[in-house]
């Protein structure tokens, strides 16, 4: 895959999604469409050190592919570094971004022939995010979806509502938040136990994992584990 130029956005939105998290919709004026596949991300030179790679900071597309020239992010603030704060900070509507992208092959592979298991946690699901509006706008066949979000509390839970409504409208979607430290109404403690359980049977599947290094590695230990093909797992590292 080429790599993409570098490019100049311009910041359009900046809603707060959360107390922490934010969602900045970006516009790339020199094109009429920015065209990616859900799942990939774009990577931004923030001018926050003199070396261009201490400059870059990567996130996923949370949005979907409209055939608009513009694009979601959603970023968590991370007070102990260099690019959130700024972007925080620094940025408001209207200032230019320089980025490259889109990139990466964290995507979905058609045809859709076994269920799939999007497990994540916090900001990890942006790229879901942008997957389960691409199957649902372009009627792409599929098994069952199961979205396994966890976080903290429910005041960390992104894009509940929304996700809420398209469990409603897209046959065979379940969504599945999961609280840590809060106990409430749905799913309570980690992400683990909801996979274990939808897939005690061992049906076919294919599990896509994004978030914290150790919960994707305890995921895909625990997965291989249930018996299943190193194969069937696919994953996406932040941080």
């Amino acid at each position: 895959m080429a790599l993409q130029p570098w490019r100049k956005g311009k910041v359009i939105s900046i809603v707060n999604e959360t107390e922490d998290t934010r969602r900045f919709r970006i516009e790339v004026p020199e094109l009429s469409s920015f065209d990616f596949t859900p799942g990939q991300f774009v990577t931004l030179d923030l001018p926050v050190h003199e070396k261009p790679n201490k400059r870059w900071r990567s996130y996923s597309i949370a949005s979907w592919p409209d055939g608009t020239n513009i694009f979601e992010l959603l970023i968590v603030l991370d007070k102990r570094g260099a690019g959130t704060p700024y972007l925080f900070e620094e940025v408001n509507v209207g200032t230019e971004i320089t980025l490259r992208g889109p990139q990466g092959v964290f995507t979905l592979k058609e045809p859709l022939e076994e269920d799939l298991v999007l497990i994540c946690t916090g900001t990890g699901i942006a790229p879901f995010r942008s997957m389960i509006h691409h199957i649902h706008n372009n009627k792409i066949p599929h098994k069952n979806i199961y979205l396994v979000f966890g976080c903290r509390t429910r005041s960390g839970l992104l894009y509940y509502n929304e996700m809420k409504t398209l469990e409603n409208e897209i046959e065979g979607f379940f969504y599945l938040p999961t609280l840590s430290r809060e106990q409430w109404g749905g799913h309570s403690g980690y992400v683990h136990a909801v996979y274990e359980s939808i897939c005690s049977h061992k049906r076919p599947a294919k599990f896509l994992l994004c978030g914290w290094k150790g919960m994707i590695d305890e995921a895909r230990s625990r997965i291989l584990d249930m018996g299943y093909d190193k194969k069937a797992v696919h994953f996406e590292i932040y941080g």
